[in-house]
């Protein structure tokens, strides 16, 4: 499948990730654009699917795992769209109480679904605060793929780190606890929450996050294996 003009137009438009990377990379980032889409099935509950969901929905899978070849999902079979945040029986109407989730990873009866309000989809790569709902969905799903969400995503994480790793976290979610962190404070939840919280931080604002996290930063380059 060839990308058509116009994803390329909402790339550069809505993407910095994109933007920023190499002719070359972007290329690269297109094609496995395309795998993820031909692997996984897009479909919106009380919402129509549009080319630009469908290009936030990729960019969100491929970000994370940008630089590890032939990365697949096998852990991820739909993504459903809902238009709004919803609650943990997963209504979105405007009469619905509780409309605090922005997204999640599906278990039981939705395991191997990824469930996104498209309201917070959008505002994660239209704001410079940080955070990216989409992103910190898959870093879950990635997360996931060892067979928990614990914090240590072992299918990317080389063994060696491990233990350095929770050391770093547990240090980092005190400090978040005791306000003494500019990472968001859900970070502080869990350790599989610090890790999604972390990484939306480390790609969004990478500048920032290595000036205010040196170590953290090195940790993540590593794990997800930014060439220096």
């Amino acid at each position: 499948m060839e990308v058509p003009p116009l994803w390329t137009k909402l790339l550069m438009e809505n993407v910095d990730f994109y933007k920023k990377l190499s002719p070359v990379d972007r290329g690269k980032f297109k094609n496995k654009i395309v795998d993820f889409l031909n692997e996984t099935y897009i479909e919106g509950v009380g919402t129509p699917i549009a080319d630009l969901d469908k290009i936030l929905v990729a960019s969100s899978a491929v970000i994370p795992v940008f630089n590890f070849p032939e990365w697949h999902y096998t852990n991820l079979s739909s993504v459903l769209l809902y238009p709004e945040n919803f609650n943990e029986e997963l209504e979105y109407d405007m009469l619905g109480e509780n409309k605090r989730i922005s997204g999640l990873v599906g278990n039981g009866q939705f395991e191997h679904q990824m469930i996104l309000s498209k309201k917070a989809l959008y505002e994660g790569f239209s704001s410079s605060n940080g955070s990216n709902t989409g992103v910190h969905e898959f870093v879950h799903l990635i997360d996931k793929m060892d067979g928990s969400a614990d914090g240590v995503p072992e299918r990317i994480l080389k063994h060696p780190y491990v233990i350095p790793w929770l050391k770093l976290i547990h240090k980092e979610m005190e400090a978040i606890n005791n306000n003494h962190s500019d990472i968001r404070k859900y970070g502080g939840t869990n350790e599989a929450e610090f890790l999604a919280v972390a990484s939306e931080y480390f790609f969004e604002q990478p500048h920032k996050f290595e000036k205010n996290h040196p170590e953290l930063y090195k940790m993540l380059t590593e794990c997800f294996r930014i060439p220096n």
